[in-house]
């Protein structure tokens, strides 16, 4: 192989746009491999660049590092990946990326209201997490996370709920 078929660790960050750090944290991890030279100076061949962008899209997508490596390990030879190879691989984020897609909407279209969890929404926490009972459903912000004040109301034990108000059917972050 030619000199020129190789990249320094500076040459590979800057056509990569990662940081040395994190080119030797993906190596330390076996994402990513380099070649030594008689100085022991890191090379690269040019192809990880494509393992990078495969790192990289993968984890902007939320998929988590040692997850990326199995699919990256699954490899025939733990070539580079193909257009074929992303096509596959990334089938089975598909449905992780439509949650996210969802989550982000219902941020986006609730932002300047609340965060669904009632404590920016103190005039309406009575009315829509009496109690708390978004609690029971389990942490964080229970109507981002997708559910409606009356799976909240429906979760309380039945000696709760018929000395509570019915819920108005409006968005509860509104």
């Amino acid at each position: 192989m030619r000199g020129d078929d190789f990249l320094t660790i500076g040459e590979m960050a800057r056509r990569s746009g990662v940081a040395t750090s994190a080119l030797r944290f993906y190596e330390s991890r076996g994402l990513i491999g380099s070649e030594r030279t008689a100085g022991n100076q890191r090379r690269y061949r040019r192809d990880v660049l494509r393992r990078i962008a495969f790192v990289r899209i993968a984890q902007q997508l939320g998929v988590e590092l040692e997850e990326i490596q199995r699919a990256l390990d699954s490899l025939p030879g733990h070539r580079t990946p193909t257009k074929g190879d992303w096509k596959r691989l990334s089938k089975s984020w598909r449905a992780r990326l439509d949650d996210r897609i969802a989550l982000l909407t219902r941020m986006r279209d609730n932002l300047a209201s609340c965060i669904g969890c009632g404590c920016l929404s103190l005039r309406t926490c009575p009315v829509y997490n009496p109690d708390d009972a978004a609690s029971a459903r389990g942490p964080g912000p229970r109507y981002l996370l997708g559910d409606k004040p009356a799976d909240v109301v429906r979760s309380k034990p039945q000696s709760e709920n018929h000395s509570r108000k019915r819920l108005p059917a409006q968005d509860p972050c509104r």
